[in-house]
């Protein structure tokens, strides 16, 4: 007949209090290169972005929506501005008679330092679902 062996003297079995780091090891490093070999098999998403240049040539005519600092939008269609500022509700009808059935006449959202992002994109997406084709921002150089 075996006869057990236990640590802590005869009619005591108690468990080990050691962890045993070995298969915790293994897993770790079957897992290291498994992403290891598959990290360059995964195809990284390319983001096409909108680069700021200029143009060649400055078109005859441009429709300029200004957002103050109130957030009220005003229209200027060959530097003079309309006196009466336009609702987002008004604007793609108003923008479409500035254009003056060219759907191809550029707009420009230019927009003052404090008014809210949120603004600017409200604007944008006005435009857009209004089927307005080419709508470009103002940028400052160098500041």
């Amino acid at each position: 007949m075996a006869q057990v062996i236990t640590r802590g003297g005869p009619g005591r079995r108690r468990g080990m209090n050691e962890i045993n780091m070995v298969p915790f090891i293994d897993v770790m490093l079957v897992l290291l290169i498994i992403f290891m070999v598959s990290a360059p098999l995964i195809t990284t998403g390319v983001v096409d972005l909108p680069s700021v240049g200029q143009s060649k040539t400055r078109p005859q005519t441009v429709v300029e929506l200004v957002i103050g600092a109130d957030e009220r939008i005003r229209i200027k269609v060959g530097g003079q501005s309309d006196a009466q500022p336009v609702t987002l509700p008004q604007l793609a009808a108003r923008v479409k008679q500035a254009q003056g059935g060219n759907g191809q006449t550029p707009v420009v959202i230019s927009a003052e330092r404090k008014v809210a992002y949120e603004a600017v994109v409200r604007v944008m997406d006005t435009l857009q679902k209004a089927g307005v084709q080419r709508v470009g921002l103002s940028v400052k150089q160098g500041a």
